[in-house]
């Protein structure tokens, strides 16, 4: 797309891109109540040794969990209030809710939006993903741990876990930086002063089996979101030479069609190739912004259908343009003459 044309769509959305404070805090009370009152009651049925039910309630207390984070995610944008100091401290409580430092995160999501599709520049803050010919290129052992990493089962099932509950308490990626270091031990130490009246009152087990089984429920949903609205099929990738940051955005993240409640409960994060475009509309005019423009409604539109399938696709294939399977990718090694079928399929 020409920079003027991505300006012209830019501009179309600069009314949007100032956050109402009252929608605001309504936002993050219809949020965050619920969240506690459900996190309270799964706690209660732990604490009781009502485990099921407990694990019940954490189901729905996941979903608001992912609402705070999303919320947070506004914030890091600074979309979220028009103070810098609002976005800044609310994103650092819901931080310890959601176990992620918010300056680091911040940072490497800063990163992913200004890399996002760009084989050049594959930083922080993005979900590995190698090109055929660098996979073929690898080593036998390393096939297989880039593999393991692409697995359904890992990237839905054990890596948001390890993401949110471990990976997070080390500033990875920024190991040399002070203020990275100062950020994720600030969560650190919210999430140790959380423990303590639960372990001064003999509850600390049913603390943590709460709070572990709430956050694999919002990190699951969460990692398979981030997912799906940058790893489908025709996404965008190119070398920087060609790469356009309006393409990445209009392209290579997708407009994920959500039935409600989920839009309303993933706080419109869906809209993705909006949000990618002008970061600092707040979640709750995406609606709006994507109405505002023919352009927004033509990016590409996933179902829940596609977006599962899309968990199989795990390598970019240069010559097709776009994400291919691991047996696709090895049919064309074997019969490189089926390269232009796959680009029409």
């Amino acid at each position: 797309m020409p920079e003027t044309d991505a300006k012209a769509l830019r501009e179309t959305l600069r009314s949007l891109q100032q956050p109402h404070h009252g929608r605001s805090l309504w936002e993050l009370a219809v949020s965050a109540v619920p969240f506690v009152v459900l996190w309270t009651a799964a706690f209660v049925c732990m604490q009781r040794g009502w485990w099921w039910a407990g694990l019940a309630l954490a189901v729905p207390a996941g979903l608001f969990l992912v609402r705070m984070f999303l919320i947070q995610h506004d914030c890091g944008h600074q979309a979220f209030f028009r103070s810098s100091a609002a976005n800044n401290w609310v994103g650092r409580i819901i931080g310890a809710l959601t176990l992620t430092p918010y300056e680091y995160w911040r940072r490497t999501h800063a990163i992913h939006h200004t890399t996002s599709g760009n084989l050049d520049r594959r930083d922080l803050g993005a979900i590995e993903t190698l090109t055929v010919a660098e996979y073929r290129a690898l080593p036998f052992v390393r096939r297989a741990a880039y593999r393991i990493y692409r697995h359904p089962l890992v990237m839905l099932g054990l890596g948001p876990s390890y993401m949110f509950i471990l990976q997070h308490r080390l500033p990875i990626g920024l190991m040399r930086e002070g203020w990275a270091w100062r950020s994720v031990m600030g969560v650190n130490l919210a999430i140790a002063v959380a423990a303590i009246p639960f372990a001064l009152t003999g509850t600390l087990l049913p603390f943590l089996a709460t709070h572990a089984a709430v956050t694999v429920v919002g990190a699951t949903l969460g990692v398979w979101l981030f997912y799906v609205q940058h790893q489908f099929e025709e996404s965008y990738w190119a070398r920087q030479r060609e790469w356009s940051a309006a393409d990445a955005a209009l392209v290579g993240s997708s407009h994920l069609a959500l039935p409600q409640p989920l839009q309303w409960l993933t706080a419109n994060i869906g809209i993705h190739h909006v949000h990618h475009l002008a970061a600092r509309v707040p979640f709750y005019r995406l609606p709006q912004a994507l109405e505002s423009h023919p352009a927004f409604r033509d990016a590409p539109r996933l179902r829940i259908r596609d977006a599962f399938a899309a968990l199989t696709r795990s390598l970019w294939d240069e010559q097709a343009g776009r994400l291919v399977t691991f047996s696709q990718a090895r049919a064309l090694h074997r019969r490189p003459e089926l390269q232009p079928a796959l680009a029409t399929s």
